[in-house]
């Protein structure tokens, strides 16, 4: 068996800083520390900072007053910033600084007038948040089925945001029946999609033709790691998105030679050499890492941290 090894893979920037600023916290206030959602969406990732003592929480009113509480890297809509205010909670701003983008083209496109149709999935985290900045001016748009059925006054203005985490073809699609149907509609200055969101991609595009089958760590409620393993099987390839090695099934592999892995933004390098070592030990196989594209980026910690840091 031959491993394809994808670069890049796993943690992006956004991942990385607010993971690090949880570690910062911790150090600074100790437990028990509030997390406002999960930390970023992966299992391990969440599990060992439970064991830590760290709390993760849907509702800020689960937090006790005078609280320490952090903000999770996919962002949290103005309510919440006012509930927190409420119980007097420190809070700590983890959010994705490309999140916070979106958020602030949310705010101006609204401030200009603008309906703006916000291109993502229910529910989502970052989602729930982005609506949050302008609750009466965004309508959320799933597919391009939806943009048919959208109805709106004559003369609107209309605009665009997309969920940073999105399939970059499926987005395109939405995008592209959007802008058939109002000509005039406006976008941001640049893609919304991020730049780890897409790079995973790419690389997944490059890379699938010369693989058999597809490995792509990470959990099931990681959206940017669900359109990986849905990108692989558009492509015509067996795909499976695994949390760790514990998840594999040698039958996956039967008849076949050459296996691509590939981890979503939000999953540890360390269960991806988990998977390896364990194909190199049930099927003998050699490694061969591949990269389609270098990565150099980088987020501070929060300002409430820097501050500290000092």
């Amino acid at each position: 068996m031959r491993i394809i090894l994808a670069n890049p893979r796993g943690f992006c920037a956004g991942v990385n800083m607010a993971i690090d600023s949880l570690e910062r916290a911790l150090e600074l206030y100790g437990t028990p520390l509030y997390v406002y959602h999960e930390i970023v969406h992966n299992l391990h990732v969440v599990d060992r900072f439970r064991q830590r003592g760290v709390v993760f929480v849907d509702t800020i009113d689960e937090i006790p007053h005078g609280a320490n509480v952090l903000y999770s890297a996919h962002g949290v809509a103005p309510a919440i910033r006012a509930a927190a205010a409420q119980r007097a909670l420190n809070a700590i701003d983890a959010t994705c600084p490309l999140v916070t983008k979106v958020h602030l083209e949310a705010v101006r496109f609204a401030r200009e007038g603008y309906i703006i149709f916000l291109i993502g999935h229910q529910g989502h985290d970052e989602v729930l948040g982005t609506l949050g900045e302008a609750p009466q001016n965004i309508r959320l748009v799933q597919s391009a089925d939806e943009v048919a059925r959208l109805d709106l006054p004559s003369g609107s203005k209309v605009a665009y945001l997309t969920q940073t985490t999105l399939s970059v073809d499926d987005a395109e699609v939405i995008i592209k029946a959007l802008r058939e149907r109002f000509p005039n509609i406006v976008g941001p200055s640049r893609d919304d999609i991020c730049y780890a969101t897409q790079n995973r991609q790419e690389a997944v595009k490059d890379l699938v033709p010369e693989a058999d089958v597809v490995l792509v760590l990470g959990s099931q409620n990681s959206s940017n790691s669900l359109r990986l393993a849905e990108l692989a099987r558009c492509l015509g390839k067996q795909a499976f998105l695994i949390d760790g090695a514990g998840e594999i099934s040698d039958d996956w592999f039967r008849g076949k030679q050459t296996v691509l892995i590939t981890a979503g933004a939000s999953a540890p390098e360390d269960v991806v050499q988990e998977c390896i070592a364990y194909l190199q030990d049930r099927h003998g196989a050699t490694v061969e890492s591949r990269t389609v594209r270098e990565e150099h980026v980088s987020f501070p910690l929060p300002r409430e941290l820097r501050v500290l840091s000092a």
